[in-house]
């Protein structure tokens, strides 16, 4: 009963039990099946409230910690293990958050195999909570792969005309890097003795200095851990995945997709890259760098060609995601901390994006930028979300986007692992042009003549359940624009920490 009540434990397989509840359900009863989904998403956003509440943000450590033998195969102890630090704890924070708001938005947009598509996201909850909190790399592996098993579902069963193509190219590219990234937990469990990560990050200083894991390997061991995490990120060039699965997921898929499973890749390189091997790191600090800033302005430049508005966002997905990366392998405070914001920041900016690009598509059925027009006349509440929504993307000062992308150059400006200003300042274009696809797009879409759609289409202004599924998004995005502190706060001391421990 201990180990069940634990609140990491709690917090991770609550959504089994909606899962439980909803397997015994009759099928046709949809509404039913939404409010139960609803209801359990939001008792597990209750309880992350609840472990934001016992953790302590001035301890840089691993907290709440659940640790128990799990298996034991000739003398090899593989733990169940859980633990929450600053690090993770905004990460966790955002998947609780955002599915009850994913799960919303499909009141009225997903009418059919209500009950399976229920079970698969709560599911994805599981698998992605487990992603945050798992401490041992064997779990951590696990958890990794299980994500993969309800997106492809909800992708290839309730998405677009070209839904299974997409759903399999996901998997495929995922399941791609994380073979590599399996061999290197193999071999670094084989060389430590253990799976655990913290008890790893004692026994591997020993092992690098004594030159049983040469310089050679260690990169090696890096790259395997990283092929894995620059593919779900995505990274320049592996981001070629990433538009098939949001123009063809549905839009809780796409939601969730940007909001959570892309930040699981970023956590990757900031939990186990940087600190399983920190000299591995400084050599490829530079390298990282030059990706990310092209990432950001091929991002920017692509998503400008675009033509349908989803795919905009998409590809405006691997811009921003480019941030993320520049800050981390700063490897300075300042680059980390906005990282992780950024991460968050982006889930909130991106994610009200497609929500909003899904409810005017279940009126119009069309995704294509051209036919509209005019649509502020029409809809002036869904224009003025939109509109806010937009300028938290492209980074508008007073809102979520600017504090991380500020502190993001800031970092990398005066980073000593970059090695160079240059990578700054070219990826600040990146801000410049993000302005002019958002502006781009608001502009044909909401302002000037109507165009077809808004001509032979009745359309309706958002209604209050639309409002209330985007409403928290918005007064986040201006609590971090206005006030960031709490969640750098959160975050500084495990931060520090980390990079205290970088032979810089």
């Amino acid at each position: 009963m201990e180990f069940l009540l634990q609140p990491l434990t709690l917090l991770t397989f609550f959504p089994l039990l909606g899962v439980l509840v909803l397997l015994f359900m009759n099928s046709e009863a949809k509404t039913a099946i939404r409010w139960v989904a609803m209801v359990t998403s939001l008792l597990t956003f209750v309880i992350s409230l609840w472990v934001l509440g016992q953790f302590n943000a001035a301890n840089p450590d691993l907290q709440l910690e659940a640790r128990y033998a799990w298996i034991n195969v000739a003398g090899w102890n593989i733990y169940y293990y859980l633990a929450v630090d600053g690090l993770s704890i905004l990460l966790v924070l955002l998947t609780s958050f955002l599915t009850p708001i994913s799960i919303l938005s499909t009141w009225k947009a997903v009418d059919d195999r209500v009950k399976d598509f229920m079970i698969f996201f709560l599911l994805l909850e599981v698998g992605m909570m487990g992603v945050f909190l798992a401490q041992d790399l064997f779990m951590f592996y696990v958890f990794w792969e299980f994500t993969l098993v309800p997106m492809y579902f909800l992708i290839g069963l309730w998405g677009g005309p070209r839904r299974v193509y997409a759903a399999v190219k996901f998997f495929l590219y995922t399941m791609a890097g994380s073979i590599l990234m399996l061999v290197a937990i193999l071999f670094l469990g084989i060389k430590t003795g253990t799976f655990n990560v913290p008890e790893m990050l004692a026994a591997l200083p020993g092992l690098y200095s004594s030159g049983i894991i040469d310089p050679k390997t260690q990169m090696l061991l890096f790259v395997a851990f990283a092929a894995a995490f620059a593919i779900k990120v995505p990274m320049w060039p592996l981001h070629s995945w990433l538009p098939d699965a949001h123009v063809e997921a549905p839009t809780a898929g796409s939601v969730i997709l940007a909001g959570v499973l892309l930040k699981m890749g970023t956590y990757g390189f900031l939990r186990f890259n940087i600190q399983l091997f920190p000299n591995a790191t400084i050599e490829a600090a530079p390298w990282i760098a030059l990706l990310a800033t092209i990432g950001i302005i091929y991002g920017a430049a692509v998503s400008y060609a675009q033509s349908d508005v989803k795919k905009l966002v998409a590809y405006s997905s691997v811009s921003h995601l480019g941030f993320v990366m520049l800050g981390m392998f700063a490897l300075n405070v300042q680059g980390v901390s906005g990282a992780i914001l950024q991460m968050i920041n982006h889930g909130l900016s991106t994610g009200a994006l497609f929500l909003l690009i899904g409810m005017v598509y279940e009126q119009t059925h069309t995704r294509e930028i051209k036919v509209y027009g005019g649509l502020w006349k029409v809809m002036p509440v869904f224009g003025t979300i939109m509109l806010i929504s937009s300028l938290s993307s492209m980074g508008l000062p007073g809102l979520n986007g600017f504090v991380g992308e500020f502190t993001i150059l800031l970092g990398a400006f005066g980073s000593k692992a970059i090695g160079s200003p240059w990578y700054a300042g070219i990826s600040a274009i990146g801000v410049i042009m993000a302005a002019v696809y958002i502006l781009y797009m608001f502009q044909k879409m909401f302002l000037g003549p109507a165009g077809e759609i808004t001509h032979h289409h009745e359309l309706k202004d958002l209604n209050w359940r639309e409002i209330l599924t985007v409403a928290p998004l918005l007064i986040l995005m201006f609590w971090i624009g206005l006030y960031p502190a709490p969640f750098f706060n959160l975050i500084a001391p495990a931060v520090e920490k980390l990079i205290s421990a970088l032979p810089l």
